[in-house]
């Protein structure tokens, strides 16, 4: 027979322990995805030409910045609407394709600890027109303090971006 001392003590470690898990789990924006879900990025030699959005659709790049000599190969998730929708990996972007209308965007650096996602995870809005191409930026910045920016460029600097920088593909691991 086990004593009752010891049943509630055993009861109270269970209950801190799951308290403690539920506290780590990172809080993220709306437009993120679930934060168990990692991706493998490539950057591709030969990027496919750009073309404008499909008739009726919007198109949203997603462009990652490491400034200078800061460059390191972290991995940067993308979501829409509460899914991860792809990656990049150092200087790259992507492109997606998104019906016009509201929409809840997300850009977090994937590798980053629970404690620091508020550090390397942003948020924005967008309101998509038909026929419109929208750059969205996660500039990672590691000095004097690591820290992710996430903004929409002007489509002049976007174009740039898109020009100069790796595409980049993505699949969940």
């Amino acid at each position: 027979m086990i004593p009752k001392t010891f049943f509630v003590i055993l009861c109270a470690l269970m209950l801190s322990s799951v308290q403690a898990l539920a506290k780590s789990k990172a809080i993220l924006p709306d437009g993120c995805g679930d934060d168990a879900v990692n991706y493998d990025a490539k950057l591709e030699k030969d990027a496919p030409a750009f073309t404008p959005p499909a008739s009726g659709k919007a198109m949203i790049v997603f462009v990652e910045t490491m400034p200078g000599e800061q460059r390191t190969q972290t991995t940067t998730r993308f979501g829409v609407d509460g899914a991860w929708v792809g990656a990049t990996k150092g200087d790259s972007y992507f492109t997606l394709t998104v019906e016009p209308g509201e929409h809840n965007l997300c850009a977090s650096m994937q590798s980053a600890q629970s404690r620091m996602k508020k550090a390397f995870t942003h948020a924005a809005s967008l309101t998509a027109e038909a026929g419109k191409v929208y750059y969205f930026e996660a500039q990672i910045t590691i000095v004097p303090l690591p820290s992710l920016d996430f903004s929409q460029l002007p489509e002049a600097e976007g174009k740039y971006r898109v020009k100069a920088w790796k595409f980049a593909t993505s699949k969940p691991k």
